[in-house]
C-alpha cells in the first residue's frame, strides 16, 4: 500500500470527525511493487541504467499486505475514501451462530495491497511528486538535509 504522510493525517482526521468508540477506519489506497517504486525513481531521478537487483522473498517477508479481514470487511461500511469497521458488540452466545451461521463472512474477501488499485510506474511517479524532497531531488536540488531529518 502507498500513503504519504499528508494521507496518513488525513485518514486521522477523517476518523476523529466522522467515527465512533471501537472504529476502525482504513484508507483505500492504491498498491504497487517495491519494482515499480524502483523503477519510478530510476526514471525520475534521470539513472535509467541504475542497476535494480532482484533477490527474491526473504525470511519473514509476505507477498501481500492486508488490511482488512474478511470477517472486518464484511461488516465494513464503504465511505468512498475509506473502509470504516465498526466495534464487534456480538455477545459471547455463540448458539445463534452455530445454529444459523453467518454467510456473509463466509463469502467475501480481505482487503489487501493485491486486490486495490495498483499502481504503474506512472501512477507511482504522480504519487511519488507529491513529496516535497522527492520535488527538489527531481529538480536537482539539494535534498539530502530533509533524508537525514
Amino acid at each position: 500500500f502507498m500513503m504519504t504522510l499528508d494521507d496518513a493525517i488525513e485518514l486521522v482526521l477523517y476518523a476523529f470527525e466522522h467515527g465512533n468508540n471501537g472504529d476502525i477506519f482504513v484508507q483505500k489506497a492504491p498498491g504497487a511493487t517495491v519494482g515499480i517504486l524502483a523503477e519510478a525513481l530510476r526514471q525520475m531521478l534521470g539513472k535509467p541504467e541504475h542497476e535494480i537487483r532482484i533477490i527474491g522473498t526473504r525470511h519473514g517477508e509476505k507477498l501481500h499486505e492486508s488490511l482488512l479481514s474478511r470477517e472486518e470487511r464484511a461488516v465494513a461500511e464503504d465511505l468512498g475514501e475509506y473502509y470504516r469497521v465498526p466495534p464487534d458488540g456480538r455477545d459471547l452466545n455463540y448458539e445463534k451462530f452455530v445454529d444459523e451461521g453467518e454467510k456473509r463472512l463466509s463469502t467475501g474477501e480481505e482487503y489487501n495491497s493485491h486486490n486495490t488499485h495498483q499502481l504503474d510506474v506512472e501512477g507511482m511517479k504522480q504519487l511519488l511528486m507529491k513529496l516535497p524532497f522527492i520535488v527538489r531531488l527531481v529538480n536537482g536540488e539539494d535534498a539530502e538535509m530533509e533524508l537525514l531529518g
